[in-house]
């Protein structure tokens, strides 16, 4: 295997046998690649969790040698627009398949960024060529894929991948690689990914280009992720009312990390809602970060916006 390619190309599933996650999705592809007679599909769900590598893999099962014969991949948002439609996809489309299974295949990464013409336009090619062709859509956001397309396929939802998962995928790479990775390190290797397996690929490459000993430290630092306990501290601190040092550790995280506002709202987002505190105060502390997210999202100040966030922290812990 070529080493001078990116870990999340190299360690990419080639058959649906290696694909992690979705056990529920990954069977039923598998009886598509049994009777060789798929629908027409679409994949739905957040970054990193396998749609992609799973259409790939798929097609890999379907043709082993004539992959690249039967298979045209497009990535939407490079090419949205109905001339590709027009032109591109219907080229390849009315040809007949030199593979031994009868039809090919062709695959429409981030189909939610295609335009409305051009969706329009895929309806009547999807059905005119559906004898020799079956198309696979990938979307993060289903709702952005006009109702007559999503009608013609069998939709398939997936899930951000478990830490179970993500621990078997960091194992494999950690013994390939010849890695050294402490429970520490994994531990923050999975609170960076928050279950996507190219987070936690990417991440993995640019700690092991430091040193073959992974460590937590280089993990954050790769990441420009913040420790969770700088975040939580950073968050009591304000709640007991020590707005100075709670704005002081926001600002040696803002510097030390390079993390951006919304950022820094995230995580804040996700200690929050981790912390040990009733119910009825985490509503109001997330009803807070909701409303200086949104401001932060209109534009303003972002380190204005999370002091003042610091400073409702603060009203609040006094508050009770």
């Amino acid at each position: 295997m070529n080493e001078f390619i990116p870990w999340i190309e190299k360690y990419r599933p080639r058959s649906l046998s290696d694909v992690r996650g979705n056990p529920a999705a990954i069977n039923q592809l598998k009886a598509f690649v049994a009777n060789q007679n798929p629908p027409h599909l679409m994949f739905a769900g957040p970054a990193g969790s396998g749609k992609t590598s799973s259409a790939l893999a798929l097609a890999h099962d379907l043709f082993k040698d004539w992959v690249h014969q039967a298979l045209l991949e497009l990535n939407a948002s490079d090419e949205r627009g109905i001339d590709v439609v027009r032109t591109k996809i219907k080229d390849f489309a009315r040809t007949l398949p030199l593979a031994s299974v009868p039809f090919k295949i062709i695959f429409l990464d981030e189909a939610d960024a295609l335009t409305q013409d051009a969706q329009q336009a895929l309806r009547r090619t999807m059905e005119k060529y559906s004898s020799n062709t079956r198309f696979i859509l990938s979307c993060n956001y289903s709702s952005r894929i006009i109702e007559p397309l999503q009608s013609r396929c069998a939709v398939f939802r997936f899930s951000r991948l478990t830490d179970e998962d993500l621990k078997i995928m960091a194992g494999h790479i950690i013994q390939e690689e010849n890695l050294k990775v402490d429970a520490k390190a994994m531990e923050a290797l999975l609170y960076i990914a928050e279950g996507d397996a190219r987070k936690l690929i990417n991440t993995m490459q640019g700690a092991s280009s430091v040193s073959d000993k992974i460590t937590s430290e280089e993990i954050y630092t790769i990441a420009s992720r913040a420790r969770p306990e700088e975040i939580e501290k950073m968050v009591n601190l304000a709640m007991k009312g020590e707005f100075l040092p709670a704005r002081k550790l926001l600002n040696d995280v803002l510097l030390k990390y390079g993390m951006s506002g919304e950022e820094v709202m995230v995580q804040i987002f996700r200690e929050v809602t981790s912390m040990n505190i009733p119910d009825k105060e985490k509503v109001l502390l997330v009803d807070k970060i909701g409303e200086y997210d949104f401001r932060l999202v209109e534009g303003a100040n972002e380190r204005i916006q999370l002091e003042a966030l610091l400073a409702q922290f603060m009203l609040h812990g006094k508050g009770k």
